[in-house]
């Protein structure tokens, strides 16, 4: 069984750093893009891409709202993502997911329905 597990997640004040883990097992990744989104609270609130990472050669993709402030990273011994989140916002405040999909790009890494593989999630709040 193929899963992903996320953690890290907390209540953090605004400037504050959170680092993010998603420790994926059950097959191997070689050929995976995986992937950090986020779901703010409220209705209409859809899931935001955030960051990506290409497993075998280590690519990263970002979001424009995050980039500069937070890294995404793997470590292929471990199979853990990892997302440094540093100078949080109020904004920033959501449920985070870790997703998993073979053979995503630059143009492609951004689009949730490509992902085939998704963790539970892990809150995040910032407080202002």
């Amino acid at each position: 069984q193929v899963l992903l597990a996320e953690s890290g997640g907390g209540l953090v004040q605004a400037g504050g750093s959170l680092r993010l883990s998603c420790v994926a097992s059950g097959r191997t990744f070689d050929a995976y893009t995986m992937g950090w989104f986020r779901q703010a609270p409220g209705p209409g609130k859809v899931r935001e891409f955030v960051a990506a990472v290409n497993w075998s050669q280590g690519k990263t993709y970002y979001a424009d709202s995050v980039k500069g402030r937070f890294t995404i990273s793997r470590d292929t011994v471990t199979n853990t993502v990892y997302l440094q989140m540093d100078s949080l916002a109020a904004e920033d405040t959501a449920a985070y997911f870790c997703a998993g999909a073979p053979f995503l790009g630059p143009t492609t890494a951004h689009l949730p329905w490509l992902y085939e593989l998704w963790g539970q999630g892990t809150q995040v709040t910032v407080s202002s």
